[in-house]
Protein backbone atom coordinates (compact mmCIF):
# COMPACT_ATOMS: atom_id res chain seq x y z
CA UNK A 1 0.00 0.00 0.00
CA UNK A 2 3.07 2.21 0.77
CA UNK A 3 4.43 1.62 -3.05
CA UNK A 4 2.02 3.73 -4.88
CA UNK A 5 2.68 7.12 -2.82
CA UNK A 6 6.68 6.55 -2.87
CA UNK A 7 6.39 6.24 -6.69
CA UNK A 8 4.33 9.42 -6.91
CA UNK A 9 6.54 11.14 -5.25
CA UNK A 10 9.91 10.03 -7.26
CA UNK A 11 8.06 10.59 -10.47
CA UNK A 12 7.46 14.04 -9.00
CA UNK A 13 10.87 14.65 -8.20
CA UNK A 14 12.24 14.06 -11.48
CA UNK A 15 9.67 15.95 -13.14
CA UNK A 16 11.32 18.63 -11.26
CA UNK A 17 14.82 18.27 -11.60
CA UNK A 18 14.22 17.93 -15.61
CA UNK A 19 12.47 21.18 -15.29
CA UNK A 20 15.12 23.03 -13.20
CA UNK A 21 17.51 21.41 -15.64
CA UNK A 22 15.80 23.45 -18.81
CA UNK A 23 15.72 26.57 -16.81
CA UNK A 24 19.49 26.38 -15.85
CA UNK A 25 20.56 25.97 -19.57
CA UNK A 26 18.66 28.64 -21.00
CA UNK A 27 20.81 31.28 -19.57
CA UNK A 28 23.58 29.41 -21.89
CA UNK A 29 21.28 29.48 -24.96
CA UNK A 30 20.69 32.84 -25.08
CA UNK A 31 24.34 33.44 -26.62
CA UNK A 32 23.65 30.86 -29.41
CA UNK A 33 20.41 33.20 -30.25
CA UNK A 34 22.33 36.89 -30.44
CA UNK A 35 24.98 34.86 -33.10
CA UNK A 36 21.81 34.21 -35.68
CA UNK A 37 20.97 38.10 -35.59
CA UNK A 38 24.27 39.41 -36.70
CA UNK A 39 24.31 40.94 -39.74
CA UNK A 40 26.14 39.21 -42.84
CA UNK A 41 28.62 40.16 -44.21
CA UNK A 42 27.52 41.00 -47.39
CA UNK A 43 30.99 42.09 -48.79
CA UNK A 44 31.21 39.58 -51.45
CA UNK A 45 27.46 38.88 -52.70
CA UNK A 46 26.01 36.80 -55.14
CA UNK A 47 22.71 37.79 -56.50
CA UNK A 48 20.17 35.58 -58.14
CA UNK A 49 17.30 37.44 -59.97
CA UNK A 50 17.43 40.25 -62.26
CA UNK A 51 15.16 41.80 -60.19
CA UNK A 52 17.49 41.87 -57.10
CA UNK A 53 19.99 42.53 -59.03
CA UNK A 54 18.81 45.97 -60.59
CA UNK A 55 17.97 46.54 -56.95
CA UNK A 56 21.33 46.51 -55.91
CA UNK A 57 22.45 48.78 -58.86
CA UNK A 58 19.40 51.12 -58.03
CA UNK A 59 20.82 51.60 -54.29
CA UNK A 60 23.93 52.21 -55.54
CA UNK A 61 25.48 48.47 -53.77
CA UNK A 62 26.81 47.21 -56.55
CA UNK A 63 30.57 47.22 -55.81
CA UNK A 64 29.54 44.19 -53.39
CA UNK A 65 28.88 41.90 -56.44
CA UNK A 66 30.70 39.26 -57.21
CA UNK A 67 28.95 37.39 -59.69
CA UNK A 68 24.83 36.66 -60.76
CA UNK A 69 22.97 34.79 -62.74
CA UNK A 70 21.79 34.83 -66.54
CA UNK A 71 18.58 36.48 -66.00
CA UNK A 72 20.52 39.53 -64.23
CA UNK A 73 21.34 41.08 -67.47
CA UNK A 74 20.39 45.15 -66.41
CA UNK A 75 22.22 47.47 -66.42
CA UNK A 76 24.51 45.72 -68.86
CA UNK A 77 27.64 46.56 -66.70
CA UNK A 78 26.31 43.69 -64.92
CA UNK A 79 26.90 41.06 -67.60
CA UNK A 80 30.89 41.67 -67.31
CA UNK A 81 30.53 40.08 -63.81
CA UNK A 82 31.05 35.86 -63.65
CA UNK A 83 27.68 34.43 -64.25
CA UNK A 84 26.42 31.08 -62.26
CA UNK A 85 23.86 29.86 -64.14
CA UNK A 86 20.03 30.41 -65.00
CA UNK A 87 18.31 30.67 -61.75
CA UNK A 88 15.81 27.95 -61.81
CA UNK A 89 18.48 25.39 -62.82
CA UNK A 90 21.49 26.59 -60.38
CA UNK A 91 24.57 24.26 -59.34
CA UNK A 92 25.65 24.80 -56.19
CA UNK A 93 29.22 24.23 -56.95
CA UNK A 94 29.30 27.23 -59.77
CA UNK A 95 27.71 29.20 -57.01
CA UNK A 96 30.19 28.57 -54.10
CA UNK A 97 32.84 28.82 -56.62
CA UNK A 98 33.23 32.24 -56.75
CA UNK A 99 34.08 32.08 -53.04
CA UNK A 100 30.42 34.37 -51.93
CA UNK A 101 30.54 35.69 -48.02
CA UNK A 102 26.71 36.25 -48.82
CA UNK A 103 24.11 34.81 -51.72
CA UNK A 104 20.86 36.75 -52.41
CA UNK A 105 18.36 34.98 -55.00
CA UNK A 106 14.52 35.73 -55.89
CA UNK A 107 11.73 33.68 -54.79
CA UNK A 108 11.41 30.48 -57.28
CA UNK A 109 14.99 30.08 -57.78
CA UNK A 110 16.24 26.41 -58.10
CA UNK A 111 15.80 23.50 -58.02
CA UNK A 112 14.93 22.86 -54.05
CA UNK A 113 18.02 20.54 -53.93
CA UNK A 114 20.20 23.18 -55.35
CA UNK A 115 18.98 25.50 -52.61
CA UNK A 116 19.14 23.37 -49.55
CA UNK A 117 22.80 22.66 -50.33
CA UNK A 118 23.59 26.85 -50.54
CA UNK A 119 21.28 27.15 -47.35
CA UNK A 120 23.92 24.11 -45.43
CA UNK A 121 26.72 25.85 -46.56
CA UNK A 122 27.52 28.08 -44.07
CA UNK A 123 27.11 31.05 -46.26
CA UNK A 124 24.40 33.92 -45.22
CA UNK A 125 21.51 32.93 -47.70
CA UNK A 126 18.27 35.38 -48.05
CA UNK A 127 14.95 34.57 -50.35
CA UNK A 128 13.38 37.93 -51.60
CA UNK A 129 9.82 37.37 -51.70
CA UNK A 130 8.25 37.34 -55.15
CA UNK A 131 4.83 38.61 -56.12
CA UNK A 132 3.45 40.36 -59.51
CA UNK A 133 2.00 43.68 -58.24
CA UNK A 134 3.11 47.10 -56.70
CA UNK A 135 3.39 46.29 -53.50
CA UNK A 136 5.34 43.03 -54.12
CA UNK A 137 8.41 45.41 -56.01
CA UNK A 138 8.59 47.82 -52.86
CA UNK A 139 9.05 44.42 -50.70
CA UNK A 140 11.53 43.53 -52.83
CA UNK A 141 13.22 46.86 -52.40
CA UNK A 142 12.79 46.49 -48.91
CA UNK A 143 14.23 43.00 -48.35
CA UNK A 144 17.15 44.22 -50.31
CA UNK A 145 18.17 46.81 -48.48
CA UNK A 146 17.69 44.86 -44.82
CA UNK A 147 20.07 42.10 -46.23
CA UNK A 148 22.54 44.60 -47.08
CA UNK A 149 21.91 46.94 -44.03
CA UNK A 150 21.27 49.91 -45.85
CA UNK A 151 17.31 50.50 -45.15
CA UNK A 152 18.01 54.16 -45.70
CA UNK A 153 19.13 53.83 -49.18
CA UNK A 154 15.94 51.30 -49.48
CA UNK A 155 13.29 53.53 -48.21
CA UNK A 156 14.17 56.31 -50.43
CA UNK A 157 14.26 53.80 -53.49
CA UNK A 158 11.26 52.54 -52.34
CA UNK A 159 9.32 56.20 -51.96
CA UNK A 160 10.88 56.96 -55.80
CA UNK A 161 9.69 53.79 -57.52
CA UNK A 162 6.25 53.46 -55.92
CA UNK A 163 5.52 57.22 -57.08
CA UNK A 164 6.49 56.60 -60.62
CA UNK A 165 4.22 53.28 -60.03
CA UNK A 166 1.66 55.10 -58.67
CA UNK A 167 1.77 57.88 -61.78
CA UNK A 168 1.76 54.87 -64.34
CA UNK A 169 -1.04 53.00 -63.08
CA UNK A 170 -3.46 55.78 -62.71
CA UNK A 171 -2.74 57.21 -65.75
CA UNK A 172 -3.58 53.61 -66.73
CA UNK A 173 -6.59 53.38 -64.91
CA UNK A 174 -8.31 56.53 -67.12
CA UNK A 175 -8.85 54.53 -70.13
CA UNK A 176 -12.83 53.57 -69.75
CA UNK A 177 -13.02 49.61 -69.21
CA UNK A 178 -15.13 49.08 -72.01
CA UNK A 179 -12.47 50.34 -74.40
CA UNK A 180 -9.27 48.29 -72.62
CA UNK A 181 -7.53 45.64 -75.10
CA UNK A 182 -7.84 41.81 -74.73
CA UNK A 183 -4.63 40.93 -74.69
CA UNK A 184 -2.51 36.82 -75.27
CA UNK A 185 0.92 36.97 -73.66
CA UNK A 186 2.59 34.25 -75.90
CA UNK A 187 5.61 32.44 -73.98
CA UNK A 188 6.67 30.07 -76.79
CA UNK A 189 5.55 28.44 -80.22
CA UNK A 190 7.33 25.86 -80.58
CA UNK A 191 6.35 23.43 -82.76
CA UNK A 192 3.34 25.60 -83.17
CA UNK A 193 2.18 25.15 -80.19
CA UNK A 194 0.84 27.89 -77.93
CA UNK A 195 2.56 28.43 -74.57
CA UNK A 196 0.58 31.11 -73.58
CA UNK A 197 -0.18 33.11 -69.96
CA UNK A 198 -3.04 32.54 -67.60
CA UNK A 199 -3.65 34.21 -63.50
CA UNK A 200 -0.77 34.80 -60.74
CA UNK A 201 2.03 35.18 -63.87
CA UNK A 202 4.43 38.17 -64.44
CA UNK A 203 3.02 38.86 -67.65
CA UNK A 204 -0.65 38.62 -66.23
CA UNK A 205 0.75 40.69 -63.57
CA UNK A 206 2.09 43.34 -66.03
CA UNK A 207 -1.27 43.37 -68.23
CA UNK A 208 -3.25 44.38 -64.96
CA UNK A 209 -0.57 47.53 -64.03
CA UNK A 210 -1.22 48.45 -67.68
CA UNK A 211 -5.12 48.30 -67.38
CA UNK A 212 -5.38 45.83 -69.81
CA UNK A 213 -7.11 42.65 -70.38
CA UNK A 214 -5.71 38.92 -70.21
CA UNK A 215 -7.99 37.32 -72.74
CA UNK A 216 -7.19 34.03 -71.30
CA UNK A 217 -6.77 34.72 -67.75
CA UNK A 218 -9.34 31.89 -66.59
CA UNK A 219 -6.31 29.51 -65.98
CA UNK A 220 -3.67 29.56 -63.66
CA UNK A 221 0.13 29.70 -64.37
CA UNK A 222 1.30 28.78 -67.73
CA UNK A 223 -0.35 26.72 -70.21
CA UNK A 224 -0.17 25.33 -74.33
CA UNK A 225 -3.69 26.32 -75.73
CA UNK A 226 -5.61 24.37 -77.97
CA UNK A 227 -6.86 26.19 -81.53
CA UNK A 228 -10.29 26.45 -79.81
CA UNK A 229 -8.78 28.23 -76.85
CA UNK A 230 -6.57 30.48 -78.80
CA UNK A 231 -10.00 31.32 -81.32
CA UNK A 232 -12.64 32.00 -78.72
CA UNK A 233 -9.80 34.16 -76.83
CA UNK A 234 -10.49 36.74 -79.72
CA UNK A 235 -7.47 38.68 -78.56
CA UNK A 236 -6.94 42.49 -79.71
CA UNK A 237 -2.89 42.49 -79.31
CA UNK A 238 -0.64 39.01 -78.89
CA UNK A 239 2.15 40.42 -76.35
CA UNK A 240 5.52 38.55 -76.88
CA UNK A 241 9.01 38.41 -75.11
CA UNK A 242 12.34 39.63 -77.64
CA UNK A 243 14.58 36.75 -76.65
CA UNK A 244 15.57 35.42 -80.12
CA UNK A 245 16.49 31.52 -80.51
CA UNK A 246 13.74 29.30 -81.50
CA UNK A 247 11.39 30.30 -78.80
CA UNK A 248 10.85 33.78 -80.94
CA UNK A 249 8.31 33.74 -83.61
CA UNK A 250 7.77 35.94 -86.45
CA UNK A 251 4.99 37.59 -87.78
CA UNK A 252 4.68 35.82 -91.00
CA UNK A 253 4.84 32.95 -88.48
CA UNK A 254 2.10 33.83 -86.22
CA UNK A 255 -0.09 35.05 -88.86
CA UNK A 256 0.42 31.68 -90.61
CA UNK A 257 -0.81 29.83 -87.36
CA UNK A 258 -4.28 27.81 -87.68
CA UNK A 259 -5.45 29.52 -84.56
CA UNK A 260 -3.67 32.45 -83.87
CA UNK A 261 -4.08 33.41 -87.41
CA UNK A 262 -7.47 34.15 -87.22
CA UNK A 263 -7.76 36.70 -84.54
CA UNK A 264 -8.28 39.81 -84.62
CA UNK A 265 -4.47 40.44 -83.20
CA UNK A 266 -2.99 38.65 -85.75
CA UNK A 267 -5.16 40.17 -88.79
CA UNK A 268 -4.55 43.82 -88.15
CA UNK A 269 -0.78 42.73 -87.03
CA UNK A 270 -1.32 43.93 -83.46
CA UNK A 271 1.86 42.09 -82.57
CA UNK A 272 4.04 43.20 -79.59
CA UNK A 273 7.31 42.45 -78.42
CA UNK A 274 8.97 43.87 -75.09
CA UNK A 275 12.47 43.35 -73.32
CA UNK A 276 11.74 40.40 -71.07
CA UNK A 277 13.81 41.70 -67.84
CA UNK A 278 11.79 44.95 -68.57
CA UNK A 279 8.12 43.69 -69.12
CA UNK A 280 8.22 40.71 -66.23
CA UNK A 281 10.88 41.52 -63.71
CA UNK A 282 8.63 43.44 -61.57
CA UNK A 283 11.86 45.31 -60.23
CA UNK A 284 12.66 49.21 -60.11
CA UNK A 285 11.29 50.07 -63.77
CA UNK A 286 8.20 48.35 -63.72
CA UNK A 287 6.68 51.88 -63.96
CA UNK A 288 8.68 52.50 -67.46
CA UNK A 289 7.18 48.91 -68.49
CA UNK A 290 4.08 49.93 -67.68
CA UNK A 291 4.07 52.92 -70.15
CA UNK A 292 5.94 51.51 -73.02
CA UNK A 293 3.59 48.58 -72.92
CA UNK A 294 0.24 50.81 -73.12
CA UNK A 295 1.73 53.20 -75.61
CA UNK A 296 2.43 49.69 -77.82
CA UNK A 297 -0.91 48.78 -77.37
CA UNK A 298 -2.57 52.10 -77.82
CA UNK A 299 -0.79 54.45 -79.35
CA UNK A 300 0.32 58.30 -78.38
Amino acid sequence: MMTRPFKTARRTTLRQLVLAGVVLALPFAAPARADETKPADTSRLVSIGGAVTEIIYALGEEGRLVARDSTSLYPEAVTKLPDVGYMRALSPEGVLAVNPSAIIAIEGSGPPEALSVLKSASVPFAMVPETFDRDGILKKIEAVGAFLHVEDKAKTLEESVAADLDAAIAEAAKRPENERKRVIFVLSMQNGRVMASGTGTAADGILKLAGLVNAVGTFPGYKPLTDEAIIEAKPDVILMMERGGNHDAGVQEIIAHPALGLTPAAQNKAIIRMDGLHMLGFGPRTASAVRELTKSVYGG
